[in-house]
């Protein structure tokens, strides 16, 4: 009975130190995700596959952290301080223009949501119509550059640039600026209602702008290198959620919601609602879209370099 007791007891060490040992392995490997923005229904995916067990079944764990500047996360990415960051195509081809070495992993939202956005008040009929006026931007690096190309093929002469960031209302209400180059026609538009504003936009594509995928994630080579697998199973996981949320939109909104119960319900129901057409439908680029982007960004010096752009797409 005695020698029973104590192969119980001696079992029972084993299994908790092997319990122990296998416990951080089990866990999986940890990866940071920087946003673009704050928390909206635009990443909703990624909070999906968080909630469904995605990331962990693919043997990670996923740090979601905002940025405090608009333009913080890609260049983090490319840095190595990030291991993947949420960006966006133009930006991205930029920057490999300016020399930073990013790749981009896979897309997220495949057409253009950015509009050139202006209060239904304003006396705005065409672009041209915001000549001599203040036009803000909230992505340094990109939508100041993109507000230059607008503004050359639309006629708008003689405006000042103003960086206003993430605050888009509070500027436009204020007069800071008659318009913002940047804002989401799918969120923007529906958190703006909600405060009692009727927002206008032109919309990029439909005034000279190329198509393109307007958010992806992007690494620098450090993580690519170092974490290349765990990046796989990153881009996997969020893949699966793509696929769920186009099958299960009611159900992947619940998710999300479940995920950040501070989010305002009302704005990112009427959000998602806009939002979830665009969404990726195979995380895999479009690599004629990029180089028609690309050269377009050559032509109307947006870059200064040919960029090539199937070599800044990772195959896996």
């Amino acid at each position: 009975m005695k020698k029973r007791i104590l192969s119980v007891l001696i079992l029972n060490v084993l299994l908790a130190s092997s319990l122990l040992f296998v416990s951080p392995l089990w866990a999986g490997e940890k990866l940071t995700l920087m946003l673009d923005w704050f928390p909206n229904v635009d990443h909703l995916p990624v909070y999906v596959a968080q909630e469904l067990g995605y990331f962990a079944d693919n043997q990670i764990e996923v740090d979601i952290v905002s940025p405090s500047e608009t333009s913080d996360a890609l260049k983090l990415a490319a840095s190595g301080n990030m291991d993947i960051a949420v960006s966006y195509q133009p930006q991205t081809i930029i920057a490999a223009d300016q020399g930073l070495d990013i790749k981009a992993i896979a897309p997220l939202v495949v057409h253009p949501l950015t509009t050139l956005l202006f209060l239904d008040t304003k006396n705005i009929q065409t672009p041209a119509d915001l000549s001599g006026k203040k036009i803000g931007y909230t992505v340094p690096g990109l939508m100041d550059v993109m507000l230059e190309a607008f503004a050359a093929i639309n006629q708008i002469q003689d405006y000042t640039p103003v960086n206003v960031g993430f605050t888009i209302l509070p500027a436009l209400v204020s007069n800071q600026v008659d318009a913002v180059m940047g804002p989401f026609k799918t969120y923007e538009t529906v958190g703006m209602a909600q405060h009692g504003y009727k927002a206008r936009f032109f919309e990029l594509e439909k005034y000279g702008i190329p198509d393109y995928e307007e958010l992806i994630f992007v690494c620098g080579p450090k993580a690519l290198k170092e974490k290349s697998s765990a990046i796989h199973g990153f881009v996997k996981a969020v893949e699966k959620a793509q696929v769920f949320t186009k099958a299960h939109p009611e159900r992947a909104l619940a998710l999300y919601l479940a995920a950040l119960p501070q989010a305002d319900k009302t704005i990112e129901t009427q959000a998602f609602e806009l939002t979830r057409p665009y969404f990726a439908s195979t995380l895999a680029h479009d690599p004629v879209k990029w180089q028609a982007f690309a050269d377009f960004a050559l032509e109307h010096g947006l870059i200064k370099n040919k960029v090539v752009a199937k070599d800044l797409i990772h195959t896996w």
